[in-house]
């Protein structure tokens, strides 16, 4: 149930026909972990906070620098060194008390990514590697939990929800190969970045995210799972392609044969 204050709060939402009290209950119940809170994840963070996701866990190894103010939306001049998901849980708490932040100050991978990803609805990817990617990835396959994932590269974007636990549904892994498991992606330092652009990637990336989470409770429409939408800023445009299952993936492939 939510109080007089919630209903206050989300009134825009609740009215929508598509999300509705029964759909904003569910965003309310509803636990997300987000990993990185950088240019993809502080826009990112800010929209789930706004949409009144319940719970929401932050993972991010790095420090606030000058050169992130500009993308970085939650962070201020103040932050300057301080501890990123630290910043994002304090942000959380002043935005919405109600609101349950867990920050974890270390870098996901391979060893930890099970324990972190474990418990939590949905996972939104917002990290600016592969090694990283893959690792989230594998470890949603293995907990069944679903996988938002957004990535940006100078002007171009790319943003799916993957279900690789599901029968017959790619993972992250299907769409890049076994090629990228080393960190070994270019750099906003070396490309350079927009901080629009990047703001717009990511809040596609929270409404493919509610599609998840609302799904079945609410008409926002389907998950669109293996849907990967490339946005080019540049044009502007957008257009969408099919991510077919791969049934030699080592995540989400083994001992399906043909039957997928």
């Amino acid at each position: 149930m939510l109080t007089p204050d919630r209903l206050d709060r989300f009134a825009r939402h609740i009215v929508l026909p598509e999300i509705g009290g029964a759909g904003q209950a569910r965003l309310a119940s509803a636990s997300v972990l987000l990993i990185g809170a950088g240019g993809v994840g502080s826009p990112a963070l800010q929209y789930l906070a706004a949409a009144g996701v319940g719970r929401i866990a932050v993972v991010d190894c790095d420090s606030v620098d000058a050169s992130n103010l500009q993308r970085q939306t939650i962070f201020s001049t103040a932050d300057i060194g301080a501890a990123k998901a630290e910043r994002a849980a304090i942000w959380v708490r002043a935005f919405d008390p109600a609101i349950a932040v867990t920050a974890h100050d270390l870098r996901i991978d391979a060893d930890n990514a099970s324990r972190l990803v474990a418990g939590h609805d949905l996972v939104l990817d917002g990290s600016d590697n592969f090694a990283t990617r893959l690792a989230v990835s594998d470890a949603c396959v293995a907990a069944g939990v679903p996988l938002t994932s957004v990535a940006v590269g100078r002007f171009q974007g790319q943003v799916a929800n993957f279900a690789g636990h599901l029968p017959g549904q790619p993972c992250y892994r299907c769409w890049v190969g076994d090629a990228f498991d080393a960190d070994d992606c270019d750099t906003c330092a070396e490309q350079g970045v927009l901080g629009a652009f990047v703001g717009m990637a990511a809040s596609l990336g929270v409404m493919q995210a509610m599609r998840v989470l609302l799904a079945g409770v609410s008409d926002l429409g389907d998950p669109q799972w293996g849907s990967l939408v490339l946005i080019d800023g540049l044009k502007p445009a957008m257009r969408t392609i099919k991510v077919a299952r791969d049934h030699a993936c080592r995540a989400c492939g083994r001992g399906e044969g043909a039957t997928a």
